[in-house]
């Protein structure tokens, strides 16, 4: 496997395809530097392009997910922003920079493979982008969240207020969006952001695991179709996705996988599916 400077992969168990994709700056809290941002899509290309690779966790190593972006790296946005350039030029710089971090977060989406998070310890403001953008989300219960943007005079622009409102409401996201209130695992429960609070890191990890297992033992073209149907449809009417779901069925659903699943379950065994 490739190696990162902000990242790492990795594979607790050479049977298993649940991977792990960890921030791997812990002596920095993971913040996230303009090296994340080159590095994270690839990594992520790398994962959806493996056949062995099925479920993938996203976490953050030390003691916490993620501090949120790199202030050395958002003064160097802002001193290059700010240069002596034509003034339209610069913007027009700093678009294209921002609309690059977007392109990397929003990666999580456009990888096939399904995207858990585990967060535990602080959650704020990149790191929020992050989990957003995540199909499924757990934290432990030392975990707390923060969306910190308007604390530094900027307005988030990485996803937190195009997704947030989506999992936990307008009115809700509203009020953490302006208020940058810290905000625990438990309430993160209660709003939907995350689907359930473990007593410890080490109860989240092997919990985590455990689902993500379970998910990876299912049909690949079944959990891919519905991460890609599931995304599809938030933009959709009821009549235009059930449209969608039908045209991809019509692609998808004879397959070797059903029949496998359905001899699987007449024959009270697991069922044993090709890779992706």
């Amino acid at each position: 496997m490739d190696s990162y400077k902000t990242l790492e992969i990795v594979r607790k168990n050479t049977d298993s395809s649940v991977f792990h994709l960890v921030l791997n700056r812990p002596s920095q809290l993971n913040a996230l530097s303009l090296d994340f941002f080159d590095e994270f899509p690839k990594a992520l290309s790398s994962l959806d392009q493996n056949p062995h690779v099925s479920v993938i966790i996203l976490s953050g190593a030390g003691k916490h997910f993620c501090s949120g972006i790199d202030l050395a790296s958002l003064s160097s946005i802002a001193d290059q922003s700010s240069s002596g350039r034509d003034r339209g030029r610069s913007s027009e710089g700093l678009r294209r920079r921002i609309k690059s971090m977007q392109a990397a977060i929003t990666a999580v989406e456009e990888c096939r493979k399904p995207v858990i998070a585990a967060v535990h310890g602080a959650c704020i403001g990149g790191g929020v982008d992050l989990v957003t953008a995540c199909d499924v989300r757990y934290c432990s219960e030392d975990a707390f969240f923060s969306i910190k943007e308007v604390d530094l005079a900027i307005v988030a622009d990485l996803g937190t207020l195009q997704r947030l409102p989506r999992i936990v409401g307008h009115a809700k996201a509203m009020e953490l969006a302006l208020t940058a209130r810290r905000f625990s695992g438990c309430e993160a429960k209660e709003l939907g952001l995350v689907s359930q609070v473990f007593r410890s890191k080490s109860e989240l990890d092997k919990g985590i695991t455990m689902i993500a297992e379970g998910i990876a033992a299912k049909s690949p073209l079944a959990v891919t179709g519905t991460k890609a149907v599931l995304l599809r449809s938030r933009e959709m009417s009821v009549e235009q996705g059930l449209d969608y779901v039908a045209t991809w069925n019509s692609g998808m659903l004879i397959s070797n996988d059903l029949n496998e699943a359905v001899s699987a379950q007449m024959m009270k065994r697991q069922p044993r599916f090709s890779k992706l």
